[in-house]
């Protein structure tokens, strides 16, 4: 064999060698580090290129200093490896970053429908009830043996249930749609509290359940949308009366987050404390699934009858949910050996303005 072939292989031998060890580097590395090894491949390609050219030089009999220039010169390549590594690097991090949020969107959207589609069937489904009363009602007074009064005000009392379900509907769709936008304003919770028990006070006053709210502190003030917190407050409260018997108490309690997670300061933290009896454990963590109502619904709206569509929880975790929050439910051991469920919602300091 001539001594150029020898030396073609023997350079194209270690340049294989050099680079098969750094394909399996690279490989390795981008398991976990998919962009880093992306910026390396250039220079697995130089290093194995220049490796395969400094063994063959060296074969060759030239001097420590050529095989030394030669390989100097090889090396200049580095920079431009580096840098073609590096574009690549941040446009395949892109490019992963792009499509990981794409299939988060997608799931999202597909988790969005599902719940829609629920949703409707369910409110389809219970709407039936009121419907079929008030077609009841109507044929009793077509046919003459319903007492018109009573009828008439029967039929009103439907027509409100049905009302607060479609109102209710609609609120969900509305939290739910990926192009709403928040309106944040500052507002003081303890006032949208007082106005969330002034607005339940007659539905207490007739199930003689006693309301009580108080603000530990200092006036607590967060930049939210005011009318979505205040619906909120409203069916956490309506929820609570309905399933607290008579003669027992609702009671609300205002105060300031601690501030740890919150970037923007200390948010607000309502617990509303009711007298239901508990909340098998099993149960807990579907309190607030669309539609979902246990042994009793636990409601929807303040004009609604018992057994709404079961949105009303629903609709307080998406209103917490869209401002960055949350809402949780717990069983609670309360004075005179009774037992209830304490709804703790936290809305952060947020910042107005912001969606």
């Amino acid at each position: 064999m001539s001594p150029v072939l020898q030396g073609v292989a023997l350079s194209a031998g270690v340049a294989a060698l050099v680079g098969a060890a750094g394909a399996v580097g690279v490989a390795v590395l981008a398991r976990r580090r998919p962009a880093a090894a992306t910026a390396l491949a250039p220079l697995v390609v130089v290093a194995s290129v220049a490796a395969g050219v400094y063994a063959s030089a060296r074969a060759m009999f030239l001097s420590k200093a050529d095989s030394a220039t030669v390989l100097w010169l090889l090396l200049a390549a580095v920079p431009v490896a580096l840098a073609v590594g590096l574009a690549l690097a941040v446009r395949t991090h892109r490019l992963t970053t792009d499509h990981a949020a794409a299939l988060a969107a997608r799931e999202r959207d597909r988790a969005v429908e599902t719940r829609r589609r629920e949703m409707v069937a369910w409110v389809s489904h219970d709407l039936r009830t009121p419907l079929a009363a008030v077609r009841a009602l109507t044929e009793a007074l077509e046919d003459g043996v319903a007492e018109p009064g009573e009828a008439v005000g029967r039929i009103a009392a439907e027509n409100r249930r049905m009302s607060a379900m479609v109102d209710d509907l609609l609120a969900l769709s509305r939290l739910q749609s990926p192009t709403r936008e928040l309106r944040r304003e500052p507002a003081d919770v303890g006032d949208l509290v007082s106005d969330a028990l002034a607005a339940a006070q007659p539905l207490a006053d007739a199930d003689a359940v006693r309301v009580a709210g108080d603000v530990v502190g200092a006036p607590v003030v967060v930049a939210v949308d005011a009318q979505d917190v205040a619906r909120a407050l409203g069916n956490l409260l309506v929820n609570a009366v309905r399933h607290t018997p008579a003669g027992a108490e609702v009671r609300v309690r205002v105060s300031l987050s601690d501030g740890t997670v919150d970037e923007d300061g200390p948010g607000a933290v309502v617990e509303v404390t009711d007298t239901c009896g508990g909340i098998p454990d099993a149960d807990l963590p579907r309190v607030f699934d669309t539609g979902w109502r246990g042994t009793a619904a636990r409601t929807p709206t303040l004009d609604a009858a018992p057994g709404g569509a079961g949105i009303g929880l629903s609709i307080v975790r998406e209103v917490a949910t869209a401002h960055g929050g949350d809402v949780t439910v717990r069983n609670v051991d309360l004075p005179e050996g009774r037992r209830g469920c304490r709804f703790t919602l936290r809305l952060p300091a947020g910042a107005p303005g912001g969606a």
